[in-house]
């Protein structure tokens, strides 16, 4: 689905590009379920419990070394192999659930911003980032670590990024939303954050809300000494 917007964007554009993604992306995902049942074991859905399948810790520990841990369970060198692919299999599902959750949020952001222009390094941040979250998530859960983990990502965006507007700091802040609610199995409401984030600045973006002459005469002659 193109989204390099070679037409100048409008919300109706854009809320039909949204419309017919989120309709792809839950059909496939609901077809995919329905041919194959056992794929819920590898998606980020179901929460904490989904996360603590003895298959997922039994692998975490052969990735791991801890050769110990698992020894009491007897199982051949060909079923541990299958632990770890599952696990393998299991990180990735929450990697490009968050890179698929994340995309139409990205190409709001460009959409509602495409008079004004915006920088590279920042819409590549806003996939990144969240994939950053997600793996944290995954690597610290359940750990009193967790907490130092999220203020680590907060520290970051505030000191590491230069936010020109405030909803510059929402948009990040609505990445680190997927990425935490994916890593910790809830793609589900990630999904549904996602669907009404993007609706919500549709509808404020072809109501003009918030209009305000004098900022956008000050952003105008910044563009031009920027320009100049």
């Amino acid at each position: 689905m193109s989204t390099g917007f070679e037409k100048p964007p409008t919300p109706g554009r854009l809320a039909l590009v949204l419309g017919v993604y989120y309709a792809i992306l839950v059909g496939t995902a609901s077809f995919m379920l329905s041919l194959w049942p056992e794929a819920s074991d590898f998606l980020p859905i179901g929460g904490q419990d989904a996360l603590m399948g003895a298959d997922i810790r039994q692998a975490e520990d052969l990735l791991a070394g801890r050769v110990d841990s698992i020894e009491s369970v007897p199982r051949s060198h060909a079923a541990l192999l299958d632990t770890a692919r599952s696990l393998i299999l299991f990180v990735v599902s929450h990697l490009v659930g968050t890179i698929l959750v994340m995309l139409p949020i990205v190409w709001t952001y460009k959409a509602i911003n495409y008079q004004s222009g915006f920088p590279k390094t920042y819409v590549r941040s806003l996939i990144l980032l969240p994939i950053c979250a997600t793996t944290v998530v995954l690597l610290i859960q359940d750990s009193l670590a967790l907490a130092f983990g999220l203020a680590a990502l907060v520290a970051a965006v505030r000191f590491r990024i230069d936010l020109d507007e405030a909803l510059d700091g929402i948009f990040i802040f609505a990445a680190i939303c997927v990425g935490l609610a994916t890593g910790v199995g809830y793609l589900g409401i990630a999904v549904v954050m996602g669907l009404i984030f993007c609706a919500t600045n549709v509808v404020l973006w072809a109501k003009d809300y918030g209009r305000n002459p004098v900022d956008e005469a000050r952003r105008a002659r910044k563009r031009q000494k920027e320009m100049g």
